[in-house]
């Protein structure tokens, strides 16, 4: 008889995908149990990419369906796109080390309808000296929209990189300023 230990297979996870219209073009959407892994334009640089090394993260497989936080996500995305919704609810699952955890709150904090520059993200990280790292971690953000790494722009107001495109980039940042116009509006 032998000694070894019989290999165990490693039992792989689900990412539940689908695809949702957008008046930006689609987006490729996916789940797990614990809640949205990726939200992606279907035409964001390295995409590709993204999706590997997510499965690597996850130890999880891709496969077509849905899930309860899927529903969700597309209700509020199309909320989102009616400018009837600021802030998005549905359950995040983003794998990432603490730093890349806090980068990406901290992108969350920023309100809708406003930008910041990297320094100002650095500054408000209180981290004045991670400005490049916390852009790098920006652009590892796999939730467009959702953590709006949009709304991040270079310290002379200009356009900078957008893995979906800085069209895309421009559109959501004007998109966002008609819209929170309209809210304060209402209000007086």
């Amino acid at each position: 008889m032998s000694t070894e230990k019989a290999i165990q297979p490693v039992e792989k996870s689900i990412i539940f995908t689908i695809e949702i219209s957008t008046p930006l073009g689609p987006m490729i959407a996916g789940a797990t149990t614990e809640g949205i892994c990726i939200l992606e334009f279907g035409n964001r640089i390295r995409l590709e990419q993204e999706i590997k090394t997510l499965k690597s993260l996850l130890q999880a497989e891709m496969v077509p369906g849905r899930n309860e936080h899927l529903d969700q996500l597309e209700h509020e995305l199309n909320q989102y796109f009616e400018g009837k919704l600021k802030i998005f609810q549905v359950k995040l699952h983003t794998p990432g080390n603490e730093f890349a955890q806090t980068v990406w709150k901290s992108l969350q904090e920023i309100p809708y309808g406003t930008t910041c520059s990297y320094k100002e993200q650095a500054l408000r990280m209180k981290n004045p000296k991670a400005i490049r790292a916390i852009a790098s971690t920006n652009g590892r953000n796999r939730l467009a929209i959702i953590i709006p790494c949009h709304r991040v722009i270079g310290s002379n107001g200009s356009m900078t990189g957008y893995a979906a495109g800085v069209d895309k980039k421009k559109w959501l940042l004007q998109f966002e300023r008609d819209h929170s116009e309209k809210a304060a509006n209402l209000l007086f």
